[in-house]
């Protein structure tokens, strides 16, 4: 990927990830597809995977944790999260004493919040 195209990328949301919102530095963007490059060929068929639209800035933590999932699966995974935190003893404990406080999510991303804005 060419100097160009990455900045392009970086500047989508300027310069915070796409996904949870947190200001990145540009060296440290890395840059997911949105549909997968593994996604099936039936969902992909109408999809450049290498177009620009189909980039997204996103810092380390998201792009880890997306992995190769649809933006569907992934959404799924982080609204459900609040059920596996509270399923670990130590974070009920810390919920009890109030040192966490886990809160449900409302399934929308950073880049979705940007679009409804404008």
């Amino acid at each position: 990927m060419n100097k160009g195209t990455r900045n392009e990328i970086y500047n989508k949301y300027n310069g915070h990830c796409a996904y949870c919102g947190k200001a990145i530095e540009y060296k440290d963007m890395q840059v997911d597809h949105v549909v997968p490059k593994r996604a099936h060929p039936l969902y992909t068929k109408d999809i450049n995977i290498n177009d620009i639209s189909n980039y997204n800035p996103s810092c380390r933590r998201c792009n880890h944790y997306k992995r190769t999932h649809s933006l569907e699966l992934f959404r799924h995974m982080l609204k459900t999260i609040q059920e596996r935190i509270r399923g670990i003893y130590i974070c009920k404990v810390a919920e009890d004493y109030g040192i966490i406080k886990v809160e449900p999510w409302d399934g929308k991303f950073y880049f979705e919040r940007k679009r409804e804005a404008e």
